[in-house]
C-alpha cells in the first residue's frame, strides 16, 4: 500500500472515531415526528401511512437526519470481523508456489494472483491441460525415454523452455544410446515437491473453517451468540439481538474463496517453480549429453559447443520477460512457446518410433533384434551425426516435402485453441462465481441494489477480467513479435512484428499494474467495510443503482431477513458450486496416464 492510501485510510479511520452518527437514534427520531413525514419508508421503499411504522428513510432525508458521517469506529468489531474474515485468506495467499529468482517477480506474482484470479485460475488451468496434452499426444510412441520426456517436458512448464532441433542436438539426445543416462537422471533431479506442509494444511482448515462459520453465522445469528453473549452491530446500523445480519462476512468470505481451489490445486501439481534448482538440474544433465560425430563416434556434447537441445531460455529483452519468472502464475506466458517446443520433440518422437516399428536401424544396415533383456539394441540407435539427424526426419516424396514441413511447423503450435478457451471457460467461471456470489450477497441486502460494497465486488471483477484480458493479448502478440522473414541469408523483423511487441510491453504493463492496484483495492475495501466507513447513508442506501429512489433500510425485522434466504443461499451455493467444480477438473485431468 502506498503511502497516500495509507494515509488515506487513517484519516477515515480517525473520521469515524469522532463520529456521532446512529442510525437507530436517527430512526427514533423520524419516527417522532421531528423530521416531518416526506421520506419515512418501508424496507421495500415505499411510503408508510403510519410514521411509528417506518422501518427505512429516504436518502436525502437520512442525510439530513442522521448525516452524512458514518458509524463509530469500534476496534472490537474491526479486530473481530478482519481476524475472522480476511486474515484466513492472507494466511492462505502465503502457500502459493514462487519460486522466482528475485524477491520482486515473488512480490510480483503475488500481487497478480490476488489482483487478478482470473489470470491465476487461467494459468493454473493451462498447466494442467498441458500436461494431460501432452501425455495424450506422446501416448502412441514407442522409441525408448518417452515416458521420461513426458514427465520432464511437462515439468518445464514454468521455465522458458528452448529446444535446438537444428543439426543432430536433438536428434542425438533422443537415439543415441548414451543419452539414456541423460533422461533417468533429469527426472531424478526434477522429481521434488511443493509438499503439503503443516502450515499449508492448517491454512486451508482455517479457510474452510472460517467461511463454514460465516455462512452458519449469517443464517442463523445463533452462533456469534452464543460464543460472545453480546448484541452485535450490522453493517447496516442496526443493533440486532434476535439475529445476526453478517452480510460483510459471507460477501467477504465468497470474493476470496477462488483462492481456496488454487492454492489446493497447485499443492496437487507441485510445480516445479525453483528457479535455482531447475537451472541446476538441466546444467547437470546437459554435462552428461552425447551428441553424434561425423565419424559414427558419439562424443559429449561439452566438446563439440555450447548449444544444447534442451536448454532454458536466457532472457530476450523487455518483450520476454513474463517468461523468464517461473513463478506458475506466469504460465500464460510461456503457453505457445513451450506448447511449439513440445511439438519439435514430438516430432523427432514420432518420426524415431515410425522407424523404429519397421526396423530401420540408425546407421542404415541390416536390423540387430533384440531379446527379453533388450527390447532394441544399442548397435541399431547409433550412427553418424547425418544419419542421426535424418532418422528423426519424415521420409516424404519431393513435392510433398514443402506442405509436410508447413503443417508440422506451425507459428502457433497444434491445439492451441481449444486449451485456450477451456482454460478461459474454467477461469472466468471460477471468477465470477465466487465474487458474484459476493455481489449478490451485497444487493440483496436491503436497500437493494448497487451500492459501496456491491460496486467494490463488481469492480474487483471487471479488473480481474480486464487484467486477464491484457496479459493473455501481451502474450499472443510477444510470441507473434518472435516472427521474421529472410532476405539475404539474414532473418529480419518487420515492420508489423515490431510493433506487435511494443505493443506487447504496453499491455503487460498496464495490465500488471491494474493488477496490483486491484490486490490494493480489494483490500481496502474490506477494511473500510470492517471499521464502518462505509456504514453511512451514502453507502447503505445503494445510490449507485437506486438514483433518486435510493434509500436506507436501518430496522430489518426476521421478515426480512426470511426473504433473503433465498438469494444468499443461492449465492453460497453458487460459491461453493464453482470451486468444487473447479477442483473437479483439475482431479480429473491431473495425473494423466504416460506413455510406456
Amino acid at each position: 500500500m502506498s503511502l497516500p492510501q495509507i494515509v488515506l485510510f487513517l484519516f477515515c479511520v480517525v473520521t469515524v472515531a469522532f463520529s456521532s452518527t446512529n442510525f437507530s437514534a436517527c430512526l427514533d427520531e423520524v419516527r417522532s415526528g421531528k423530521w416531518g413525514t416526506e421520506g419515512a419508508l418501508d424496507n421495500f421503499g415505499h411510503p408508510v401511512a403510519n410514521l411509528s411504522q417506518a422501518t427505512a428513510v429516504s436518502y436525502s432525508l437520512c442525510v439530513r437526519a442522521c448525516g452524512s458521517g458514518s458509524e463509530p469506529f469500534s476496534w472490537n468489531t474491526f479486530s473481530q470481523q478482519f481476524t475472522a474474515w480476511l486474515l484466513p485468506y492472507l494466511a492462505l495467499v502465503s502457500q502459493l508456489p514462487f519460486g522466482a529468482k528475485t524477491r520482486l517477480d515473488n512480490l510480483s506474482s503475488m500481487l497478480l494472483t490476488v489482483g487478478s484470479p482470473t489470470i491465476a485460475a487461467y494459468s493454473l488451468a493451462l498447466t494442467v491441460l498441458n500436461g494431460h496434452w501432452i501425455a495424450q499426444r506422446f501416448s502412441h510412441l514407442t522409441y525408448p525415454n518417452v515416458k521420461n520426456a513426458v514427465r520432464i517436458l511437462s515439468s518445464l512448464q514454468q521455465s522458458p523452455l528452448q529446444v535446438d532441433s537444428d543439426g543432430s542436438l536433438l536428434a542425438s539426445l533422443i537415439i543415441l544410446p548414451e543419452n539414456d543416462e541423460f533422461w533417468e537422471e533429469l527426472v531424478d533431479w526434477l522429481n521434488y515437491v511443493h509438499t503439503w506442509s503443516i502450515s499449508a494444511v492448517a491454512s486451508i482448515l482455517w479457510v474452510i473453517l472460517a467461511y463454514l462459520f460465516t455462512v452458519i453465522d449469517s443464517f442463523t445469528g445463533k452462533f456469534m451468540l452464543a460464543l460472545c453473549e453480546l448484541e452485535l452491530t450490522t453493517h447496516l446500523g442496526t443493533v440486532v439481538t434476535y439475529s445476526t445480519l453478517n452480510a460483510n462476512g459471507q460477501a467477504v468470505g465468497s470474493v476470496f474463496l477462488w483462492l481456496l481451489p488454487v492454492v489446493v490445486a497447485w499443492l496437487q501439481i507441485s510445480p516445479k517453480c525453483d528457479h535455482a534448482r531447475v537451472h541446476d538440474a538441466l546444467r547437470r544433465a546437459n554435462k552428461i549429453a552425447y551428441v553424434a560425430t561425423p565419424d559414427g563416434g558419439p562424443t559429449l556434447a561439452s566438446n563439440v559447443g555450447h548449444r544444447r537441445a534442451i536448454s532454458i531460455r536466457k532472457s530476450s529483452g523487455a518483450i520476454h520477460c513474463d517468461e523468464q519468472c517461473t513463478a506458475p502464475v506466469f504460465n500464460y506466458a510461456r503457453f505457445i512457446p513451450w506448447t511449439l517446443a513440445v511439438n519439435d520433440v514430438y516430432r523427432a518422437f514420432r518420426e524415431a518410433s515410425f522407424k523404429l516399428e519397421s526396423h530401420q536401424a540408425v546407421h542404415g544396415d541390416t536390423w540387430e533384434h533384440g531379446d527379453r533383456s533388450a527390447r532394441i539394441r544399442p548397435a541399431n540407435r547409433r550412427g553418424s551425426s547425418t544419419q542421426v539427424a535424418a532418422y528423426v526426419l519424415p521420409v516424404v516424396k519431393p513435392f510433398a516435402s514443402e506442405f509436410l514441413d508447413k503443417r508440422n511447423r506451425s507459428r502457433w503450435g497444434p491445439d492451441i485453441l481449444s486449451r485456450f478457451i477451456l482454460a478461459s471457460f474454467l477461469a472466468l467461471g471460477l471468477t465470477w462465481g465466487t465474487i458474484g456470489a459476493a455481489i449478490c450477497v451485497s444487493y440483496f441486502t436491503p436497500a437493494e441494489g448497487i451500492g459501496c460494497r456491491t460496486g467494490s465486488y463488481i469492480l474487483y471483477g471487471v479488473l480481474s477480467t480486464i487484467v486477464w484480458m491484457l496479459l493473455a493479448t501481451s502474450s499472443v502478440l510477444a510470441h507473434y513479435s518472435t516472427f521474421t522473414s529472410t532476405f539475404n541469408g539474414r532473418y529480419l523483423h518487420t515492420t508489423a512484428t515490431r510493433a506487435a511487441g511494443i505493443l506487447s510491453i504496453i499491455l503487460r504493463r498496464t495490465g500488471k499494474t491494474i493488477a496490483a492496484l486491484n490486490a490494493i483495492w480489494i483490500m481496502v475495501a474490506c477494511l473500510l467495510q470492517f471499521s464502518s466507513v462505509w456504514d453511512r447513508c451514502y453507502c447503505n442506501s445503494s445510490v449507485f443503482s437506486l438514483g433518486k429512489n435510493a434509500f436506507n433500510a436501518i430496522d430489518i425485522s426476521p421478515a426480512d431477513i426470511a426473504l433473503m434466504n433465498v438469494p444468499w443461499i443461492g449465492s453460497v451455493a453458487l460459491a461453493c458450486g464453482c470451486a468444487v467444480l473447479f477442483m473437479a477438473f483439475v482431479n480429473v485431468f491431473i495425473n494423466p496416464v504416460l506413455p510406456e
